[in-house]
């Protein structure tokens, strides 16, 4: 996969193991496109109104994902506070988002693949969390 042939070519150190690394940013990368894929398909159900607080929580949860993301390939000035707020940050929306389309998931199966992905996603940060210092 790209990301972990990008994070190969990283010509410093890292002290964080760049496997995990990798493997935490593609799961976030897809959690945040099945987050705004859910909140599109919710659009496009007919209860709109019974799902609208799963469609906010989708979008917001899908920009947390962009933006963890974005700071977990960046590594020139490191700061690890930031990295680690980053990651409560994400594990929090995805730990909300799962749940609010977990409410959802016997209706519409969007929200149960979205629910999955949001699970995975709150995982895997939190494995990551684990393992910094």
């Amino acid at each position: 996969m790209k990301t972990t042939e990008m994070l190969e070519t990283y010509p410093a150190s890292m002290n964080v193991d760049r496997q995990l690394l990798a493997h935490v940013i593609d799961t976030v990368v897809a959690c945040g496109q099945a987050c705004t894929a859910c909140a599109d398909a919710c659009l496009s159900e007919e209860m709109l109104a019974d799902l609208r607080k799963c469609i906010r929580t989708n979008l917001d949860c899908a920009d947390v994902c962009a933006t963890t993301a974005r700071v977990l390939s960046r590594h020139t000035g490191y700061d690890a506070n930031i990295t680690r707020a980053q990651l409560d940050a994400c594990v929090t929306a995805c730990r909300s988002c799962g749940d609010e389309c977990e409410r959802h998931a016997g209706m519409h199966e969007h929200c149960r693949v979205c629910a999955e992905a949001c699970r995975e996603c709150e995982e895997a940060c939190a494995e990551l969390l684990g393992t910094m210092a």
